[in-house]
């Protein structure tokens, strides 16, 4: 990863995308102290920033110094075409952790409160009581440790309940978890076997796709699956079958391998699922904004931007 730096980041054109707000390209002005451009208005040679949630082919040039995503999720930039060498990509989180910490803290307590059932019975104007469920002491399994979802796991510690993140590497427990294993191995087979819930907060790379499948859905012994990451981890067929046979209690899909899903999408029809529309962590303007001043900061210092992505692992 190269940091654009000095001479050619002092003269770079700032460019922003259609989908970029009024008040964020006067933000983002603001920052840079220049003005900003559309990208027809760049000149032949001439080094740009181009801050946006696609980048067009006609900008996948030498001359992009650094694209700044207004989305978390690089996945969709990096495989729509070669990306420019020495490009820096970096992306907007803010405070989206915490944002998809809540829809998941929210979709746990709901089941242990028995939501769905007392909404049903309300509808049917039906008094029964229902047992409900505590989740202090049940056991959290989340995959993907990085910022958010250690947030995701923080919250969830926070009401008693075990967090163990699982990583491809081995290291220390990030803040939120209380213990890790190793993707692939006995200890998360038995990990899941543990586990009441179970997050996904995988971004989609070659070694992500189709993560879950019928070997960790299997392994799974009536836990709830929820997915805040990307719709493609998931071998959709595996789930199915997991949720007719019971080694998924329920199933909460924020993301699909298919968006938006059209009435005719099978996921619509799995049993004891719900389906939200990309929902869980939709980032706002500021957020954008903040990252940016961030990344900016840390470039006119000479230092990486925290939030850089590999382009080669794709996060």
């Amino acid at each position: 990863m190269n940091a654009p730096t000095g001479g050619p980041l002092s003269r770079a054109r700032l460019l922003t995308s259609p989908s970029v707000g009024p008040s964020v390209v006067r933000e983002l002005e603001r920052i840079t102290g220049r003005p900003a451009g559309s990208t027809d208005r760049v000149g032949p040679g001439e080094p740009f920033v181009y801050v946006g949630d696609v980048l067009p082919e006609a900008l996948r040039t030498p001359r992009l110094l650094w694209f700044h995503s207004v989305n978390a999720g690089t996945d969709a930039l990096l495989s729509a075409g070669t990306w420019p060498e020495g490009a820096l990509l970096t992306r907007t989180v803010g405070r989206m952790g915490e944002r998809i910490a809540q829809y998941a803290l929210g979709w746990v307590l709901a089941e242990c409160q028995s939501v769905a059932e007392h909404t049903a019975q309300h509808a049917r104007a039906e008094w029964r009581r229902l047992p409900s469920e505590l989740a202090a002491g049940r056991t959290a399994v989340v995959h993907g440790t990085g910022r958010i979802g250690s947030t995701v796991a923080g919250l969830l510690r926070a009401c008693g309940v075990r967090t163990i993140g699982v990583g491809r590497t081995p290291r220390a427990a990030p803040a939120g978890f209380d213990r890790m294993v190793l993707a692939g191995t006995a200890e998360e087979t038995t990990a899941l076997a543990e586990a009441r819930w179970v997050v996904s907060t995988l971004p989609l790379t070659g070694s992500t796709q189709r993560y879950f499948g019928a070997a960790r859905f299997t392994a799974m012994r009536g836990a709830t699956f929820i997915n805040v990451g990307r719709g493609a981890t998931v071998d959709m067929a595996a789930l199915r079958d997991a949720l007719h046979g019971g080694t998924v209690r329920r199933a909460v899909l924020d993301v699909l391998p298919d968006e938006p899903a059209g009435p005719d999408d099978p996921a619509w029809r799995l049993p004891h699922t719900v389906i939200t529309s990309h929902s869980s962590g939709i980032t706002a303007d500021e957020d954008v904004v903040t990252d940016f001043a961030a990344c900016w900061e840390a470039l006119t210092e000479g230092h990486a931007p925290a939030l850089a992505v590999d382009t080669r692992r794709g996060y």
